[in-house]
């Protein structure tokens, strides 16, 4: 099927139905004993609002603004574990160090005043990196392969010890979490950062353990899991946030057939994630040939964990990547979500920048008061509100 720009909500008349949108969407939801208040996530999106990595009263009021606006789940922003190579910004959060941990706890005791969940998402970016960036700009960028995005060489091919430090960075990051009152983690493993660049074929050239098949491309994450798992309490919730698409190449593909993608998502159920949260550009596009399921559908019909779509909901025009946000957009209905959703395709919703833009967006798709919802603009990327 041939993406196109615009969305099919337009078209639906029960776009703005409120009944049929709080029955659907006001639904509480359970991931591994933490439950949601409703099916409705704000996605995670790099704010650069924390100089030196630490998360301050500013970023913790953002927030707990969209859990007070109905927001059910929280997913933070992309946050740095503690490995040299692990970030590019100096404005990005970390989460380590006792600065930044406490930050965290303030925005985590914020959000949970105002009703919602959050968990952090754990990031390292891997070979997107370039030389000189970040809080280390000696390190090196690395990567599986010593290869960059376009396959090019760039940085160097992680070690052994490379891969148990990271795999480890992760792991202490997690603990964090818990310790620090969040209500789970969420791993990135999409778009081509660090553990995406192990999965994808293009920049994984290794000829050890964690190279070669799809399936043994899947061992650094895996593991990765499986240290997180071991490192947190057995209730507390583990998602992992998967994509077909990178940074450069919106058609790239790690998986071109239900079967591949099993054989990807399997080992990472069985690893201990509790939930998938699979990201694509447009969240009403079918995954494969034959069937109309989504990512995220597909996830859930494959290895029966929960899982978070995502994609454009609520607007008008399509995730154009980091380089090149849509200016300006306009609200939409949401009838074909709720369509999906009322047949169970996948369990929870997550929202980008439809939330940007109007803090109160959830409560206002719940309550079919979407035709009242503030408009994305670019220029709203230059303040927290």
């Amino acid at each position: 099927m041939e993406a196109t720009e615009a969305t099919p909500e337009a078209a639906q008349p029960n776009g703005s139905d409120a009944a049929r949108a709080a029955r659907v969407l006001g639904r509480p939801f359970d991931i591994n004993g933490l439950t949601l208040r409703n099916r409705i996530a704000m996605a995670p999106m790099t704010r650069e609002f924390s100089p030196d990595g630490v998360p301050g009263a500013d970023v913790a009021e953002y927030y707990a603004r969209r859990a007070a606006g109905g927001v059910g789940l929280i997913v933070t922003e992309g946050t740095y574990v503690d490995h040299a190579s692990a970030g590019s910004s100096h404005r990005v959060p970390h989460f380590y160090g006792e600065a930044a941990l406490a930050g965290w706890q303030r925005v985590a005791e914020a959000v949970h005043a105002a009703g919602g969940a959050i968990v952090p998402q754990l990031w390292h970016v891997g070979a997107t990196r370039d030389e000189g960036q970040g809080p280390v700009p000696s390190a090196p960028p690395a990567g599986p392969s010593g290869l960059g995005l376009d396959g090019a060489a760039k940085g160097h091919a992680m070690t052994g010890a490379d891969i148990d430090a990271v795999i480890g960075a992760f792991a202490d990051s997690a603990a964090a979490a818990e310790r620090t009152g969040f209500d789970g983690v969420e791993l990135h493993g999409a778009h081509g950062y660090l553990i995406d660049q192990f999965l994808w074929g293009t920049t994984n050239r290794r000829t050890d353990g964690y190279g070669g098949d799809l399936a043994s491309r899947t061992r650094f994450a895996r593991e990765i899991v499986e240290a997180v798992r071991a490192a947190v309490s057995p209730g507390f919730p583990v998602i992992f946030r998967l994509s077909q698409w990178k940074a450069n190449a919106f058609d790239a593909k790690l998986a071109a057939d239900p079967a591949e993608l099993e054989s990807l998502l399997a080992p990472l159920a069985a690893a201990g994630v509790d939930a998938f949260h699979a990201s694509t550009r447009r969240y009403w596009l079918p995954e494969f040939e034959g069937s109309d399921l989504n990512l995220a559908g597909w996830a859930k019909k494959l290895t029966g964990k929960a899982t978070l779509s995502v994609g454009s909901v609520g607007l008008d025009k399509e995730f154009v990547g980091p380089q090149g946000w849509a200016k300006e957009t306009a609200s939409t209905g949401i009838g074909l979500l709720l369509d999906r959703m009322e047949r169970e395709e996948f369990d929870v919703i997550a929202v980008g920048r439809a939330l940007i833009a109007d803090a109160q967006w959830a409560d206002k798709a719940v309550t079919g008061r979407l035709a009242e919802a503030e408009p994305f603009d670019a220029k709203l990327l230059g303040e927290l509100r």
